[in-house]
């Protein structure tokens, strides 16, 4: 299984003057195994830099649970916000292998979430 991210800062959702930041995240998962799996739960870490931390757990993504043949991809965008400039995700994905019926996690890469810099 590989787990790839990209963020992007939403200016139109985010109000600084009230610590409001909010940040959208694509999430690729690709099957590299020889058997389907189904993604069952996620489990985040979030960590704000003001020194807030969070933990979002729940079944599937998006409120789906997807299937991944072998050598499949699939991507998914969602969100979240800080209340400051500068934060972090990690987690991880609790996935079932559909040949045998065992789970097994599956770790989300840390990524930043940074308010981009204005030129003047």
């Amino acid at each position: 299984m590989e787990i790839t991210v990209e963020t992007f800062y939403q200016s139109d959702y985010s109000n600084p003057l009230n610590h409001e930041f909010m940040f959208a995240y694509r999430i690729t998962i690709e099957n590299h195994n020889g058997f389907a799996v189904k993604l069952l739960r996620r489990h985040w870490f979030i960590f704000d830099s003001n020194g807030d931390k969070r933990e979002v757990e729940g079944e599937g993504v998006v409120g789906v649970q997807p299937v991944l043949e072998p050598n499949e991809r699939y991507q998914y965008l969602s969100g979240c916000n800080l209340r400051s400039e500068m934060g972090k995700m990690f987690g991880n994905y609790l996935m079932e292998n559909l040949n045998n019926k065992t789970t097994f996690q599956v770790k989300i890469p840390a990524f930043q979430m940074i308010v981009p810099f204005k030129g003047n």
